[in-house]
């Protein structure tokens, strides 16, 4: 579980931006401590830039976890999973944002500000924010996930 107090990383590119406020506004009165890593408004810029920027404070633990958008999200999921120690979910729905923790340990939730609306992103923050990971036969496959970078 990532606690409100603890700090948060979120970006987006151009497409994203909008959804991207929309969530920071959420997290912040939800009690989060939020780092907005960019784009700061609608002019045209590359998604890789502001994945990399959350994805590097995520992996270094300035952060607890992070947020991206761009417009399928998934161009910015593939640019954070880049990034060692990332693992950066794609989601589109609460059910794949439980479970992304719950299995998978996941770090950085992403969303296409183009696919999923912004009710049901707000809802999949919530849930991402509040699961724990399990443990158990999941770390075995994290584990062997995370040796993949090697």
């Amino acid at each position: 579980m990532i606690e409100p107090g603890q700090k948060l990383a979120i970006g987006s590119d151009h497409a994203g931006f909008d959804m991207k406020e929309d969530l920071k506004k959420m997290l912040i009165e939800m009690g989060y401590e939020v780092e907005d890593m960019g784009t700061y408004d609608k002019s045209s810029c590359d998604y890789p830039d502001f994945a990399a920027a959350v994805a590097h404070a995520v992996a270094d633990k300035r952060v607890a976890a992070g947020v991206l958008v761009c417009s399928t999200g998934i161009g910015i999921s593939i640019a954070a999973n880049k990034i060692h120690g990332i693992r950066a979910a794609l989601v589109h729905h609460v059910y794949e944002a439980e479970m992304t923790r719950r299995h998978n340990d996941a770090n950085i939730i992403c969303f296409g500000a183009n696919i999923t609306g912004p009710a049901i992103a707000r809802e999949a923050v919530k849930t991402f924010l509040k699961t724990d990971f399990e443990g158990g036969r999941h770390q075995r496959r994290i584990d062997k996930m995370m040796a993949l970078e090697n």
